[in-house]
């Protein structure tokens, strides 16, 4: 069975911005080696963080956007969750998971969402440990 993977925006905007680890999981998306799945809220987050850090055109959120949209498959949400109190902007993360039927969770955030290791039956690691996992690290 092909792992199902939600990345957090950290992940997106490490991947899109400098390459390494995190870079390495979203073409293994991208190549139909694992499915990849988002949310809008996900994304939207990432338009504001390449603007912000990375001061990227309109256009190239744009054609970035359309580029992972191109891969990763899209989920609603609904913004109900509510598990991580200290930063509830990940429980979009989290509800995106659920929804998807998600196998992993690919974060950087060693504050709150590493810390649990997995979330109803969902893994939840480091892009390190994804590649790992699929022997592909």
């Amino acid at each position: 069975m092909r792992s199902k993977v939600v990345f957090d925006t950290n992940i997106l905007l490490s991947g899109i911005g400098w390459y390494g680890k995190p870079y390495n999981c979203l073409e293994l998306a991208r190549n139909g080696v694992i499915e990849g799945v988002t949310c809008r809220e996900l994304l939207n987050e990432l338009s504001e963080k390449l603007d912000a850090k990375l001061e990227f055109s309109a256009e190239q959120i744009i054609d970035t956007m359309a580029d992972l949209t191109s891969f990763l498959s899209l989920v609603k949400i609904s913004g109900n969750l509510h598990v991580i109190d200290n930063d509830p902007a990940d429980d979009k993360v989290l509800e995106c998971a659920i929804i998807a039927g998600a196998t992993h969770i690919v974060t950087g955030d060693r504050r709150h969402l590493l810390p649990l290791k997995e979330y109803k039956g969902i893994r939840i690691c480091s892009a390190s440990e994804l590649l790992i996992l699929l022997g592909k690290g």
